[in-house]
């Protein structure tokens, strides 16, 4: 969690550096604080890769993860194996520079799916919580079904087992990294 925490951190900072302000850059100041504390998220995308060995597992067991619209997917290899990666469209959200938190809201998910059998499980709405370092997503449209999604949790293992009919899923599975890059406009000095 720690390593997404600054993978998120660094999507701000990024963001920073590339998004459009009206109002925040100060060269001449003496602190390094930022000259405004809050910032609105205007846009920008998160991009999801996922680990070495989870493309290939999920495809081996007949699992095939597709990007949902306004989402996007395309995959890699390397010496790690296949990967996918994800691009997801910011939407909205807030963060605090000063503190470092907020919320990065998206638009699209994925659709795990199993053709041959036409089971399948979707997560979309994802929000990125700062100060959580964590990346949740909403299950088959239920808004009272929100998990994390980079590391499985032990209810969320069983569902994906449990639908798929096999015991790839366990607790704390790193299915993959997030980072992101957004743009913003300040909201408050």
């Amino acid at each position: 969690m720690r390593m997404f925490k600054r993978l998120a951190v660094a999507g701000v900072v990024t963001g920073a550096l590339l998004g459009s302000v009206a109002g925040v850059a100060s060269a001449s100041t003496s602190t390094a604080r930022p000259a405004c504390s809050t910032v609105r998220l205007t846009g920008g995308d998160t991009s999801l890769t996922t680990a070495p060995g989870i493309a290939a597992a999920l495809l081996s067991h007949g699992i095939v993860p597709l990007a949902t619209l306004p989402a996007t997917e395309g995959a890699s290899t390397s010496s790690g194996g296949v990967a996918v990666k994800f691009a997801f469209p910011v939407t909205g959200g807030s963060v605090n520079l000063r503190q470092l938190t907020g919320m990065i809201d998206h638009s699209g998910g994925i659709l795990f799916i199993a053709p041959a059998t036409g089971k399948q499980i979707s997560v979309s709405g994802f929000v990125i919580n700062l100060k959580a370092g964590e990346l949740t997503a909403i299950v088959n449209g239920n808004a009272k079904e929100r998990v994390p999604l980079l590391s499985l949790t032990k209810t969320a293992a069983s569902a994906l087992d449990a639908t798929f009919g096999t015991t790839l899923f366990t607790s704390g599975l790193e299915l993959g990294t997030a980072s992101a890059v957004v743009k913003f406009q300040a909201t408050s000095a």
